[in-house]
């Protein structure tokens, strides 16, 4: 039971960000507020995660473990690269076309972009499953991008761009994670080596944006948020209830968080979708479920084992993409 109420949590947590970016000081950019939610987050969770991994280790010294090669060095780097670079793609979305229908676009387009990539790199064929998902998800992604919130006229381009921009950097995390668990790798391990490539990388970037607004009251709250919640805790606790639940439930849990997104977008926000966005999203909706029934046949089965955040193209399993 705590398994699943820390994937819930995560879930939970994951779709405030949006609202929160949303909500913060006027004066903020989707690079500035990504960069200080990465550089904080990203630290955060690697200092936990690590620590994690060492507890471990400790309690199992005689456990095989793989070696850090040139290969897995760079799989992690690419996996932090992929984090920091999603920040600022899916807060352009949301600045452009509101939290609602950015996150749903975003959330929508990973598993399926990630499903594709899987398919690219192993060449076995999709089950009929997925590809009905996949199917319906793209459709509700082109109707939210055609739809908009109500009186829009439309969303704007470079917003959907950006969204889908940023679930195509989960997309990629999503692959290299899962060839590094294939490995041997520790899920703690994996996941703080990410979170310290990507704070490495956007501490890259502070010199060259404005980040005065985080020294206001509001601007601090917003960070430590992103930060400390939306990344260091909702990660640990989602990478610790996969341990513990089927591939099956995750899934079904996941679909908290674009629920969580769109509800604060529309409640606490005030954004209003238009009857295409509406019918978008329930499409894309049915897409998602369908996708995380898919994970039943394919690892149900193997009960608590089934840990590992993969987006494969033949039996989609659950991995966390923040919102």
């Amino acid at each position: 039971m705590l398994h699943v109420i820390a994937i819930l949590a995560a879930a939970v947590l994951f779709g405030t960000t949006g609202t929160a970016q949303a909500l913060g000081p006027e004066g903020t950019t989707p690079l500035a507020v990504g960069v200080m939610r990465m550089v904080i987050g990203g630290t955060a969770l690697a200092v936990i995660a690590f620590s994690l991994a060492a507890l471990s280790r400790r309690r199992a010294p005689d456990a095989i473990r793989p070696r850090l090669g040139i290969r897995s060095a760079l799989l992690m780097l690419l996996s932090g690269v992929c984090l920091a670079v999603y920040q600022p793609l899916f807060f352009l979305g949301t600045a452009r076309n509101g939290v609602a229908v950015s996150t749903v676009i975003a959330l929508g387009s990973a598993p399926v972009l990630a499903g594709l990539i899987e398919w690219a790199l192993t060449r076995r064929l999709p089950s009929a499953r997925w590809m009905g998902a996949t199917a319906l998800a793209t459709v509700g992604v082109v109707l939210l991008g055609f739809g908009g919130s109500a009186g829009s006229g439309g969303t704007d381009p470079i917003g959907v761009a950006g969204a889908v921009g940023a679930g195509a950097s989960f997309a990629i995390i999503a692959n290299v994670q899962r060839r590094l668990l294939d490995a041997g790798w520790d899920a703690f391990t994996i996941v703080g080596a990410m979170g310290a490539a990507a704070a490495a990388v956007s501490a890259l970037a502070l010199p060259f944006v404005d980040v005065s607004w985080a020294g206001q009251p509001r601007g601090l709250a917003l960070v430590l948020w992103l930060g400390l919640a939306t990344i260091a805790v909702a990660y640990v606790l989602f990478t610790w209830g996969l341990q513990g639940v089927s591939a099956a439930t995750a899934a079904t849990l996941t679909l908290a968080e674009p629920l969580t997104a769109a509800l604060l977008g529309l409640t606490v926000l005030g954004e209003r979708l238009s009857p295409t966005a509406v019918a978008g999203l329930v499409v894309l909706a049915a897409g998602l479920a369908l996708l995380a029934r898919g994970a039943r046949g394919a690892r149900g089965s193997r009960g608590r084992s089934a840990s590992r955040p993969s987006g494969a193209a033949d039996d989609p399993a659950p991995y966390a993409v923040e919102g």
